[in-house]
């Protein structure tokens, strides 16, 4: 585990970026999580998933996999891969601020 400075603020890390303490999380911190890879503007779509995912993870405490975000969380397989492509669990996982999801490479 290491600190990293994100968005001016000094945060937990894990050995591949993710975060390790989701309070320290900020939508300031997610614009500039968004931007290291290569989603340059997050839309109302990107926050409506990164919200349930923050809510669901506060109720669970684990990241949800694909098949639960769009299961209960309303976002289609295809519309996560849209928002978020080529690896949308992880992806989603990192600007939301949590954990990367059990099964993640």
């Amino acid at each position: 585990m290491a600190n990293q400075v994100i968005a001016g603020h000094e945060v937990a890390v894990d050995d591949e970026g993710f975060m390790t303490d989701p309070s320290q999380w900020s939508e300031e911190i997610a614009t500039v999580l968004a931007k290291n890879i290569a989603i340059d503007t997050l839309t109302d779509d990107h926050w409506k998933v990164i919200k349930w995912l923050r809510e669901d993870f506060a109720v669970e405490g684990e990241t949800a996999t694909l098949r639960r975000v769009s299961t209960l969380g309303g976002v289609g397989t295809k519309e996560m891969y849209t928002l978020f492509p080529k690896k949308p669990a992880k992806k989603m996982s990192y600007v939301a601020g949590l954990p990367k999801p059990k099964g993640c490479v």
